[in-house]
């Protein structure tokens, strides 16, 4: 597969309803942009089910809002070596089943990430050769190569650790009802209507933990997301579309919140998978590279999103110390595309098949890139 960037979400957008006088004090309700998929973190694949997992699974590590990655279920860590990583775990953490998180679950949910048959988590941490359990409080994981990314994959799902007994209890059925250590455990799940969860009283932290109970409700419609917003119907939703940022501004009840975030959206070619990667964008570079010159990152991001994100051609934004100011994307030129195209000796138009997810604003994106490069020799 090779991949193009076209924006890095430099604005991750939530909006919350202040006060809360709607609801009881002790319940929030999450407008979520789409319902998740399983509950289940090894099998889990969408963007929101992360949000939920944050309520139902603690991690190994997790990410401050400066983008260091802190100790969650884990106190500490050290490379022994370059292919060594030994990680102390905390103590008194129990699952919700009130069975004990130890090395020994660590082990068992990590080696479930890796070899289970249809793990998302199996990518993220294939670098990972096998894990020792030093001690109950202590692992020890060694490594096929050496892998700079791989702590910061144990500060999402593949960090997450579940109870083995209701893991191997449940088998594939794990996420109808999943048992973590997180803050809040598993009560219900009605299908594109709500997920709830309530306060585990044995939680690690539980001091700082202020809310009995969490509803989240799948809105997919942005518009319908935030009149809930406005109407008292949700106290805070994860999302709302740059478009309506003056909105919600101007209203003296809500309030936005606005950060950068480790996200970017992109489009992948299919360069070697089957049937449809002999098509000419899939077997060609030039075609490849004259695509991506017939976009123009920063007209999408205005139209699209107010001007909101970043255009770019790098994975992470802007304000991450690991941005390369020099890696800037290319300028739109229209004339170098089709020259590109007759040089790939391709005819034209060259046929693309864009797939992209069922939400407004990428059907929108995915119209713009379609007139766009209709421009240079292009059918979406």
């Amino acid at each position: 597969m090779k991949r193009l960037l076209l924006a890095a979400v430099a604005a991750s957008v939530v909006a919350a309803a202040l006060p809360v006088h709607h609801a009881s004090a002790q319940t929030m309700r999450i407008g979520l942009r789409e319902d998740p998929d399983i509950l289940d973190p090894t099998l889990a694949r969408t963007y929101v089910g992360r949000i939920v997992f944050a309520s139902l699974c603690d991690k190994l590590f997790d990410i401050d809002k400066d983008l260091n990655i802190v100790p969650q279920l884990a106190t500490g860590f050290k490379w022994d070596d370059s292919r060594t990583l030994t990680i102390t775990l905390r103590e008194g953490v129990k699952f919700h089943d009130g069975e004990t998180m130890d090395a020994n679950a660590v082990a068992y949910s990590l080696n479930r990430h890796l070899t289970m048959q249809g793990s998302f988590r199996r990518g993220e941490i294939n670098a990972m050769d096998r894990v020792e359990v030093v001690d109950p409080k202590t692992v020890r994981i060694h490594l096929k190569v050496a892998f700079a990314p791989f702590l910061a994959q144990l500060t999402d799902r593949a960090g997450m650790v579940v109870s083995p007994k209701a893991a191997e209890a449940a088998g594939r059925d794990f996420g109808l009802k999943p048992v973590c250590a997180g803050p809040f455990r598993f009560v219900e799940r009605v299908a594109q209507d709500r997920i709830v969860v309530e306060r585990f009283p044995d939680y690690w932290d539980k001091e700082n933990v202020h809310l009995d109970r969490i509803i989240y409700l799948p809105i997919p419609d942005s518009t319908v997301r935030l009149a809930n917003l406005q109407s008292g119907a949700l106290e805070l939703t994860e999302t709302i579309s740059a478009t309506d940022i003056p909105a919600v501004q101007r209203n003296p009840r809500l309030r936005v919140a606005m950060g950068d975030e480790l996200g970017s959206q992109s489009i992948t070619f299919n360069i070697a998978n089957g049937d449809r990667a002999k098509a000419p964008i899939g077997q060609h570079a030039k075609v490849r590279q004259a695509f991506d010159l017939a976009i123009d990152r920063a007209t999408i991001i205005q139209v699209v999103y107010d001007g909101h994100f970043a255009p770019t051609a790098q994975a992470v934004p802007p304000s991450s110390p690991y941005y390369v100011r020099s890696l800037a994307p290319p300028t739109r030129d229209v004339a170098r595309a089709r020259a590109l195209l007759r040089e790939a000796g391709v005819a034209t138009p060259v046929k693309v098949e864009l797939t992209v997810p069922n939400n407004p604003d990428m059907r929108q994106v995915g119209e713009v890139i379609q007139a766009m490069a209709a421009e240079a020799g292009f059918e979406v």
